[in-house]
């Protein structure tokens, strides 16, 4: 079975409207939805962590509904 794609940093970054800074400043308090750091230094996330990333933003906001 193949494994689905996962998005890139510029992919991910469009869909959470988010500037790269304030996404790595979010990502070093441990607050951003987990990436994978390829061997060219790249960043990937998986589908599965950005929605599951959402959901916990959604509910622990409490505005989303």
């Amino acid at each position: 079975m193949a494994r689905p794609p996962a998005l890139k940093l510029a992919e991910v970054l469009a869909e959470i409207r988010m500037s790269p800074s304030a996404f790595y400043r979010m990502r070093a308090r441990g607050e951003a939805p987990h990436m994978i750091k390829l061997p060219n230094g790249e960043l990937r996330c998986r589908r599965a962590d950005l929605d599951s990333w959402w959901e916990a933003c959604e509910r622990d906001s409490g505005t989303w509904r």
